[in-house]
């Protein structure tokens, strides 16, 4: 790993398998159905492992539909706010489930819908929050995700097999249950003539102390009252703290106190640190004054408030050093971008016997060609 030249994303295989064996056995003692939601992990190379523990790939657009049936396979599920009318053909042709926000595009695009046989569905607003990242919150007040109640249109739902209710983001079984209660006092009636119902994403599974058999016994009560498929698409439980983002010290300054300048960045590299906003871990360091050295870590673009965070240190940090953030498998690697010219860092795999495959490298022609 030494030799890799910094930035560079790790995944590490062992740990998705990890991952992965907890979710196949979520499946098959639930009798339900787990994909991958690719806008959270899109590391293609992976998929050929990942095919061993999950049914298929869900996308939120035509670009994502296309990897996940070209380079997984299995089942292939799309929702997307609102679809392209020039994109359909293609999204009919290569997805098996097809999920629409709202009655009026299920209403303009049915009849071209239906003529291609795949299976249709409707997303529920079930409007009851459970978290408290109002910028991830599909049910907050004003939400365009999802049909409400108020908006039904019971009139429309020839044609449609299922529904999806994605309302989560990092959440145990409890709010799931809360949720799906919610959604069950509200679209209760509908469920019974529904073939499958697609619980969405934002279930922790994988996380330490997640509560699977309250999942377990969630998911068995809805197929064996409804009689239907169950679907989960998680994306951040199927990498969870499978993954690093490695970089090194460009510069120390002083302005107020330590400030380390690096060969990363929030902006570019790690968004969610600015957009949740949150601190994301580090090997070896502590929070502000727990360890004797404390530096403000920032990256290297010009954006003022490109900072990740304070942390602490056992010793003073030297240009080179090399730092790891921890759990950046999921999200950063789908959000990275070339503000300032800045370039994509490397993804590599640590492999069961150790060793550290770089799997692509990015330079000067990804920057440029995003541009005319």
């Amino acid at each position: 790993m030494a030799a890799v030249r910094t930035p560079f994303f790790l995944v590490d295989e062992a740990l998705i398998r990890k991952n992965g064996a907890i979710l196949k056995d979520v499946a098959e003692r639930a009798g339900c159905k787990i994909l991958l939601a690719q806008k959270a992990f899109s590391m293609f190379s992976m998929y050929p492992l990942l095919r061993e523990y999950l049914a298929g790939t869900t996308a939120s657009g035509l670009y994502e539909a296309r990897l996940g049936r070209e380079e997984f396979g299995g089942e292939t599920h799309v929702f997307s706010a609102a679809y392209r009318a020039n994109e359909l053909d293609e999204i009919f042709e290569i997805c098996d489930h097809i999920i629409f926000n709202s009655f009026s595009q299920w209403e303009r695009f049915r009849e071209k819908a239906r003529q291609s046989g795949k299976s249709f569905g409707i997303r529920l607003n079930p409007q009851h929050s459970t978290q408290g990242y109002a910028i991830y919150d599909p049910c907050a007040p004003g939400s365009r995700m999802g049909v409400t109640l108020e908006n039904f249109r019971e009139e429309l739902l020839d044609g449609i097999d299922g529904f999806h209710m994605h309302t989560l983001c990092e959440q145990g079984a409890d709010a799931l249950e809360e949720t799906f209660q919610a959604a069950e006092r509200q679209f209760g009636k509908y469920f019974k003539q529904a073939k499958w119902l697609n619980l969405g994403g934002g279930h922790h599974i994988t996380k330490d102390g997640y509560d699977v058999e309250r999942l377990i016994q969630l998911v068995r009560y809805i197929r064996e009252t409804y009689d239907m498929e169950v679907y989960l698409e998680p994306g951040e439980a199927v990498a969870l703290n499978a993954g690093w983002l490695v970089c090194s010290v460009l510069d120390i300054i002083h302005n107020g106190g330590n400030i380390a300048i690096l060969d990363t960045s929030a902006a570019c590299h790690m968004p969610d640190v600015l957009e949740m906003p949150y601190r994301p871990e580090l090997v070896g360091a502590g929070q502000a004054g727990e360890k004797p050295y404390t530096y403000q870590l920032g990256g290297m673009t010009c954006l003022a408030g490109d900072m990740i965070g304070t942390y602490s240190f056992d010793a003073p940090l030297q240009v080179g050093d090399k730092l790891v953030f921890c759990d950046m498998a999921i999200y950063s690697m789908v959000k990275t971008n070339t503000f300032n010219g800045i370039g994509l860092p490397a993804i590599a795999i640590r492999r069961l016997d150790g060793t550290v495959d770089v799997v692509k490298e990015f330079g000067y022609a990804d920057f440029k060609d995003r541009l005319s």
